[in-house]
């Protein structure tokens, strides 16, 4: 199976200059012909009006069309085999199918069967997404034949330069979505702002220690055309907050008030209070991307509201020579609900972010009066 080099030249005399001629030499005398021999031995000749449509080729994106071309002669020779014919010519049309976009009007595809002197015959045959077997038969009397098993999706018989294409293909066409979904895990620390000046409850958080851990499922709906970089972020995330007491405090609580107290006794290595929240973050957001089209800066900021699914505390401390761990499990006199303000700021796959609670992190007149502050890094899917 022979592809003709001509194929690419009627692509891009179709993106140039509208409908493709039936011959090249009833082109008007009047056209510019620039003639490309590639190092394969490939000819690439272009048919332009005028300068200035061969200057408007930069606005294409080249790599886009050639993973349309390669889809649109697997489809001629599919058909060329199916006919039995010497000769098929097919036609596309991917404006109409991707409307919008930069796609040319007309592609046309003609593909000749011409059997080689000497070729090798390969077969494929795939079972599910896990397991392939390939056959490659020798020819012409050559003992030559190979039979490779394969575990995983193997694209071994793609060429580097074809999944660069399908790659980007694949990018540009996510980019070019309304709504992209992701995943991103939150790394940071929690910190204590706003606090009571209650004297029996001036407490020191150990700042390692009050770790802050979430997992988010989230949205980005673009909100205007294809190129706006605005875009409105939401969906939930899983929270896990620690708070780790220092100087030798535990958290001691009744049903109508809780507090942060010196331990009396025991000497305690670790004391802390940990709450698991579910939020529902909003964001507007601005992303920018780079000249490849990845995302290359972003900023955002709006606001959330949860609520708290369990809390508990713990402390460890030595007893007779023994390590001792005390979990309790309970409310707290925490509040349930929360709500709040949210930033971010990223570059790449890297954003740093902020959420301060507005409402306190205990019940009114039931614990220290102290808002919550969480800061740290965002590592995006």
């Amino acid at each position: 199976m022979k592809r003709f080099s001509a194929l690419l030249a009627l692509l891009l005399l179709t993106v140039l200059t509208g409908p493709t001629r039936s011959q090249a030499a009833s082109k008007p005398a009047n056209d510019d012909t620039i003639v490309v021999k590639l190092p394969n031995q490939a000819t690439m000749t272009l048919h332009t009006k005028n300068k200035e449509q061969l200057r408007e080729l930069r606005t294409y994106r080249l790599d886009t069309l050639m993973a349309l071309l390669d889809r649109y002669i697997h489809q001629a020779e599919v058909a060329s085999k199916n006919a039995g014919n010497s000769s098929v010519t097919m036609e596309f049309y991917p404006a109409k199918d991707r409307p919008g976009t930069q796609a040319p009007e007309q592609i046309r595809v003609t593909v000749r069967n011409e059997e080689p002197a000497t070729k090798v015959a390969v077969k494929g045959y795939k079972f599910g997404q896990v397991f392939s077997v390939t056959v490659k038969e020798g020819k012409n009397g050559k003992n030559d034949d190979e039979v490779s098993i394969s575990i995983g999706d193997n694209d071994d018989h793609k060429s580097d330069s074809l999944r660069n294409v399908e790659r980007n293909a694949r990018r540009e066409e996510r980019a070019n979505r309304a709504v992209h979904s992701n995943f991103a895990i939150d790394l940071g620390l929690n910190a204590l702002t706003n606090r009571s000046n209650l004297s029996e409850e001036q407490f020191d958080l150990k700042p390692t220690g009050s770790r802050y851990v979430s997992l988010n499922w989230y949205y980005d709906i673009r909100v205007g055309g294809r190129r706006s970089p605005l875009f409105l972020t939401l969906g939930p995330e899983l929270a896990f907050n620690n708070y780790m007491f220092d100087n030798n405090r535990r958290l001691v609580t009744s049903d109508t008030r809780t507090s942060i107290l010196r331990e009396p006794t025991l000497g305690l290595e670790k004391s802390k209070l940990a709450t698991t929240v579910i939020n529902l973050p909003i964001m507007a957001k601005l992303t920018f991307k780079d000249k490849s089209g990845r995302d290359a800066f972003r900023i955002g900021a709006g606001g959330f509201a949860g609520y708290r699914l369990a809390s508990h505390t713990k402390i460890k401390y030595e007893d007779e020579g023994n390590t001792r761990k005390d979990k309790d499990r309970g409310s707290f006199n925490l509040e349930d609900f929360q709500y709040g303000l949210q930033g971010k700021i990223g570059v790449r796959g890297l954003d740093l972010f902020v959420k301060y609670n507005m409402n306190e992190l205990f019940k009114e007149n039931r614990g220290p009066q102290a808002q919550s502050i969480s800061f740290g890094i965002s590592i995006l899917d």
